[in-house]
This record gives structure tokens, C-alpha cells and sequence, in this order.
């Protein structure tokens, strides 16, 4: 098996639904850098999903990840470097990531990777998906005690304590992040029915699987690796 198949997690929708009610953000996007530097380009939709590469590319990939899907990391272990060095240098080619919420695992990264500056979005992005078999690897270790936690009690109570176990802390410390602002961030409850929604919107368009992708809005159908993936990208081009 290449992919993981998912369901949207309904004791997921019901706790975002729960939140506080927050502002939402408005878009924001980085400025172009100059001689169209597109591996540095990011540029953040309103349904919060990001791009990055030239916004006007003519081929728009689109990757559908779960932060859990081993197969996932697989990808962008893989994928990364080629898309970023053959492909996205030229302004031919742009790669969105969209969130796939299997479980609270993922809910709590994709709201720590969606924390605060949207122009490093994707250094938070690969800093989690690269180091997914370290933090992921803790699981076996924890007690169900602390397992129970993350089902019950208010949302942000839930996230944090993920956060905690899996030593997300840690991770974003890396970028400058003191405790406090990453749970200012897990309490975010605009952000969490934003990525609750992209979630639904994927599942709308057919995806039920991770990785999944789609060109220029067209899901691909049993494409999950980059070795079925690239000639798509190149019959495009």
C-alpha cells in the first residue's frame, strides 16, 4: 500500500465547532522577491492554504498531506528537492500545500506550521515532515492516560497536550517560538476551522487518500508518488 486512505475525523469537526469564536486573518502573501526567485515566493489563499513558486505558474500542483502519513513524508523526502531545484526555478511550476486532518496528531502540527510568519510557512512545512519519523516514533511509548487526553477537555487543552508529549515545543523553539506564542497558536480557533475546512473541501473534490495530488485543480486519479507523479507534471509543461 503507497497511501494512506483517511476519514474527517467527526469528533474533530464537532470540537472546532466548539472554539471560541476568533477574527479571522485576513490573506497574506509575500512580495515577489526580485529576479523571480520563486523557490522564495509564498504566497497564502483565503482558504489558508499555501503557494510556493510563481503564483502564475503555468502547471498549479497541488499536494493533499497528512503530518501522520508516513507515505507523506516519503514524498517530500523524495519530491522536495526536485520539485525545488528542476522545476519551480523557472516559474513553470507551483506547489500548494493543502492540510488533510486524519486525527488531533495532525490537527496540532498544521497549526503550529501555520503559525505565524505565512512567508516560512514551508520552513516550519519541511522541519516537521523531515523530522516525522523522530516525533512520530514517541508514539508507542505513551501511556493511555496521556493518550486520553487528547480526546477530552476543551480543544486547546487537547492540543497542547499533543504538543507536550510529542515535544512539538521543541520544534518550534527552533523558529523562535516561546511556549507561549505556540499555544496562543493551538487556541486559535479561526485557524483550526480553517484547516477543519480545507479538510472538507478536499474530501468534496474525491480525495480520500494521502498523499494525493492535483494539477491545475484536477485531482489525479491513483497518483501517490513521484514517480507517477513527475510525468504528469511534465505532460503539462
Amino acid at each position: 500500500m503507497i497511501h494512506h486512505r483517511f476519514r474527517l475525523v467527526a469528533v474533530l469537526i464537532a470540537a472546532s465547532c466548539s472554539l471560541a469564536a476568533a477574527p479571522p486573518q485576513p490573506a497574506k502573501s509575500a512580495k515577489t522577491p526580485p529576479h523571480g526567485n520563486w523557490n522564495a515566493t509564498v504566497t497564502q489563499g483565503s482558504d489558508g492554504t499555501y503557494t510556493l513558486g510563481n503564483p502564475a505558474a503555468k502547471v498549479k500542483l497541488t499536494e493533499y498531506v497528512s503530518y501522520t502519513c508516513s507515505h507523506c513524508a516519503h514524498f517530500h523526502q523524495e519530491a522536495d528537492a526536485k520539485l525545488r531545484l528542476g522545476y519551480l526555478p523557472q516559474g513553470k511550476v507551483s506547489v500548494r500545500v493543502a492540510q488533510i486532518l486524519r486525527n488531533p496528531i495532525d490537527l496540532t502540527v498544521a497549526t503550529l506550521t501555520n503559525c505565524g510568519d505565512p512567508k516560512a510557512f514551508f520552513t516550519r512545512h519541511n522541519a516537521f515532515m523531515a523530522s516525522q519519523s523522530r516525533w512520530l516514533g514517541k508514539y508507542d511509548g505513551f501511556t493511555p492516560a496521556q493518550t486520553a487526553r487528547w480526546t477530552s477537555g476543551d480543544v486547546p487543552n487537547r492540543l497542547r497536550a499533543i504538543a507536550s508529549d510529542f515535544d512539538f515545543y521543541a520544534i518550534m523553539a527552533r523558529f523562535g517560538y516561546s511556549r507561549v506564542q505556540a499555544d496562543r497558536c493551538l487556541g486559535d480557533a479561526a485557524m483550526v476551522k480553517r484547516l477543519t475546512a480545507q479538510t472538507e473541501a478536499a474530501s468534496a473534490l474525491g480525495v480520500d487518500s494521502t498523499p494525493s495530488f492535483a494539477i491545475n485543480g484536477q485531482v489525479l486519479t491513483d497518483v501517490h508518488e513521484w514517480k507517477t507523479l513527475a510525468p504528469q507534471i511534465d505532460a503539462k509543461l
